[in-house]
């Protein structure tokens, strides 16, 4: 039976990637599949990961309707044996609904990619409702890293290293961004709860605040 599955993860744990190992292996086999994505960081219609792979993909914008286009397409005698659609944390609960449909009605397999919470450690109202919806949820093996070494499980928007959580939901940027930019950051939770981020904690390490002794003691 066809089925709806949500692969979910925090930023920089290779969901994109995956999607384009499914597209490969699948697509190997003589099977046609559509991609949609929205707001990827290589720019609209492109489906990339932080590996360097890129394939061009749908930009599925706020008024896209994933089952017209789909009927559409299928109308016109356009095939479609499964469907990606990556980043679908930014996807609208209605559009959801729609990939839903999709398995349901035009009997595809539908894979969704994308994070669960934002980076006040809310859900994503796509994320919410693909949890609701989905046939499956399958959280990534592959685990991302905070700075201290445990395993990351939130996703902190930091700006000149230091984070922040007030804002809009959805501001692109990504890992590793110049420190003048808005960027993401990994955590764990304890580290997101403190609001300590890496930059953060090489400035706290180097502060005569957190040295064994004072400063100018004669101590050598």
């Amino acid at each position: 039976m066809p089925e709806l599955v949500f692969f979910s993860g925090t930023m920089d744990c290779g969901k994109s990637t995956l999607a384009l190992q499914i597209e490969h292996n699948r697509s190997a086999r003589g099977l046609q599949g559509m991609i949609f994505t929205r707001d990827d960081r290589a720019g609209e219609g492109k489906l990339s990961s932080r590996l360097g792979l890129v394939t061009e993909a749908v930009e599925a914008g706020e008024d896209f309707d994933f089952y017209a286009y789909l009927v559409g397409h299928l109308s016109k005698g356009g095939r479609a044996d499964y469907v990606i659609a990556d980043e679908a944390q930014f996807l609208a609960p209605e559009q959801i609904g729609q990939l839903a449909r999709v398995v349901d009605d035009l009997e595809l397999d539908v894979f969704a990619f994308g994070i669960t919470t934002d980076f006040r450690s809310k859900l994503f109202p796509g994320s919410q409702r693909l949890v609701e919806l989905a046939d499956r949820v399958e959280v990534l093996q592959v685990e991302a890293l905070c700075w201290c070494g445990a395993r990351a499980t939130h996703n902190a928007r930091t700006i000149n290293g230091r984070m922040v959580v007030e804002g809009a939901q959805v501001v692109v940027g990504d890992v590793n961004q110049s420190a003048d930019e808005i960027g993401y950051e990994v955590l764990c939770r304890r580290h997101h709860r403190r609001r300590m981020t890496a930059a953060a904690a090489r400035a706290a390490a180097l502060s005569p605040d957190v040295l064994p002794v004072e400063l100018g003691s004669g101590v050598s």
